[in-house]
């Protein structure tokens, strides 16, 4: 088994907008091409920030590389979640004010 997470740090006033995004967008994609959600979990910091991050669990790692590219194509799901970076103001601006940190980890067992 592959094991990544996907980790956000977020201004807390941003966190509802993001979980609500993620629910109507990411699992239904990810689901589709494969990956499977072990789960999702928050932690509100005492400067008003909340740290999101989820786990998400692949047969393989050459698994995980098929369904991101998979989901990487999926042109839907790409003009979905531009739409959405562009109704809170671009990309750039949501990366540079509300999500103030991403994080892609792949993650090692240690009972192996």
């Amino acid at each position: 088994m592959f094991y990544r997470r996907k980790y956000y740090l977020v201004k807390s006033g941003f966190t509802e907008i993001l979980n609500e995004h993620f629910r109507e967008t990411n699992p239904p994609n990810q689901l589709k091409h494969g990956s499977r959600l072990a789960g999702r979990w928050k932690k509100e910091n005492k400067d008003n920030t909340t740290e999101i991050f989820a786990i998400w669990e692949y047969d393989s790692y050459d698994e995980y590389l098929r369904i991101k590219t998979a989901i990487r194509a999926d042109m839907e799901h790409v003009k979905r979640v531009q739409a959405w970076y562009d109704k809170y103001g671009g990309k750039d601006y949501v990366l540079g004010n509300y999500i103030l940190e991403v994080r892609h980890e792949m993650l090692q067992s240690t009972l192996d």
